[in-house]
């Protein structure tokens, strides 16, 4: 009878998996989505927790355990959560992905205790007790886990800035020495002496998590959003293999949602790009290729003023808004907002243009004006702005850089060439705003604000843009 009932909370966080997934392609129903998988997902885990049933007949005991670790996870996260800023989400992704492919891990080694303990007395390795399908879902979880884990720490240290790009002549050669080397220890693993078969498999995790480490390293720039979505794939197939460790459906399945979302979500970020994915992880795009690019000024740039924007945005039937990462890091999303809406008011038409890329991570801008409560309507994916720029009076262009740089398109030597990116010079006027001229993320400059249709709005964007607002009233 618990089997059984186990079964069906099983079924109930599988479903509830893939229907909270399809709600989140849209926004409107995301926040839903997320609450249905969290309770399919909570289901599951008192089921497991109060019926499993071990191969003795007995049942878990140790809750005093469980519900601990439960309590802190729980009170982090929550806490993580409320506190954690717009611009500060992308790490906080990559680091939570991180603890799941540690957990992915964890799960693999426990089980490579519990048969090591099992077995060890009657086996001299463990090909002759353990078969190799067992053995390969151990190793595979253990390996890809602790990938993603030392991968999604390293990025994560990148984006919020403790950690700088690495590279070296031959880098990519080390690498897959290494990956070699993982491999190599895994399969020594099993075929090893028993008395020191736990002592390789310690061996192996070390590698994988170095290898994770150098993997990420090298790898910046724009290039990082799909690095975050390689690697929660990474996690999701890592939780996939502990599902067939523990014959867990409601665990297999979530892995593997997760794993195909992230692998498809990764495809379809290096299609935006115009690269492939052998082309991210090896030319390590906005590290070593940026450092080289040069970053001269190509002319002089003109000013315009605050007043004079606000008149062209009041006067204008069509604007278009580009955001990007200066947006979220002046917290400017809802003035953003209040800006459409008074230029609305004043018979305009408003949209936003937003970039696959945009940001720090996939879907960033969305997430951002989507907090505002800006119309998912208004949000107009590349392809279709790119066609609406020909009619649009003026692009306002806050904190975006490199999703606009016209280089991708003319310039073959530069390190962002074939990107496909927003075709703002299509529009009669362009208006830039930004703090300064610095470079953006993948550290090259843009020679868009050189020409003669774009005129730089300097300044904070939350400030810049409250002060839009004051001004389009009166005009």
């Amino acid at each position: 009878m618990q089997l059984n009932i186990l079964t069906i909370c099983y079924l109930i966080g599988s479903v509830t998996f893939i229907l909270g997934l399809k709600m989140l392609s849209n926004p409107l129903a995301a926040r839903k989505g997320n609450l249905i998988a969290a309770g399919g997902m909570t289901i599951a885990i008192l089921g497991t927790i109060f019926l499993y049933e071990t191969e003795d007949g007995q049942g878990l005991h140790n809750y005093l355990w469980i519900f601990s670790g439960l309590i802190i996870g729980a009170v982090i996260g929550t806490l993580a959560a409320k506190k954690v800023k717009m611009t500060a989400m992308p790490e906080m992704v990559s680091l939570f992905n991180g603890m799941g492919g540690a957990c992915a891990a964890l799960i693999s080694a426990v089980e490579f205790d519990h048969v090591y303990r099992e077995y060890r007395l009657d086996m001299n390795s463990f090909a002759d007790v353990v078969p190799f399908g067992h053995y390969f879902t151990i190793s595979a979880g253990a390996i890809i886990g602790s990938v993603s884990f030392a991968g999604s720490v390293i990025a994560w240290g990148k984006l919020n800035g403790r950690i700088k790009d690495f590279s070296f002549n031959g880098q990519h050669i080390v690498n897959l020495i290494i990956l070699g080397f993982v491999f190599g220890v895994a399969g020594f693993t099993y075929w090893t002496s028993s008395s020191v078969t736990n002592i390789w498999f310690l061996i192996t995790l070390l590698s994988a998590f170095v290898y994770g480490v150098m993997f990420v390293l090298p790898i910046g720039g724009a290039d990082m959003p799909v690095v975050i979505s390689l690697l929660n794939s990474f996690t999701g197939v890592a939780a996939a293999f502990g599902g067939f460790l523990y014959n867990n459906k409601v665990m297999l399945t979530g892995g593997i949602l997760v794993g195909a979302a992230g692998t498809l979500l990764t495809m379809l970020m290096c299609k935006a790009m115009n690269r492939s994915l052998q082309n991210v992880l090896i030319g390590s795009f906005g590290a070593k290729n940026a450092k080289s690019a040069t970053a001269t000024t190509q002319g002089s740039y003109k000013e315009i003023s605050l007043n004079d924007t606000a008149t062209c945005l009041a006067y204008a039937n069509k604007v278009m808004i580009v955001p990007g990462y200066g947006l979220a890091v002046a917290q400017a999303q809802h003035i953003c907002h209040e800006l459409e809406k008074n230029l609305e008011e004043k018979g305009v038409q408003v949209f936003y243009a937003i970039h696959p890329v945009a940001g720090r991570m996939p879907g960033h801008m969305n997430v951002l004006l989507a907090e505002a409560d800006v119309s998912y309507d208004k949000l107009l994916e590349m392809e279709h702005a790119n066609e609406e720029f020909k009619t649009t009076d003026v692009v306002l262009i806050l904190g975006a850089n490199d999703v606009v740089n016209p280089a991708a398109k003319s310039d073959p030597s530069s390190p962002i060439y074939g990107m496909p990116i927003l075709e703002v010079e299509q529009a009669k006027m362009v208006i830039v705003n930004k703090r300064s001229m610095k470079p953006g993320y993948a550290g090259i400059e843009n020679d868009l604000f050189f020409r003669p249709k774009t005129s730089m709005l300097f300044g904070d964007a939350k400030k810049v843009l409250q002060q839009l607002v004051n001004e389009i009233k009166n005009v």
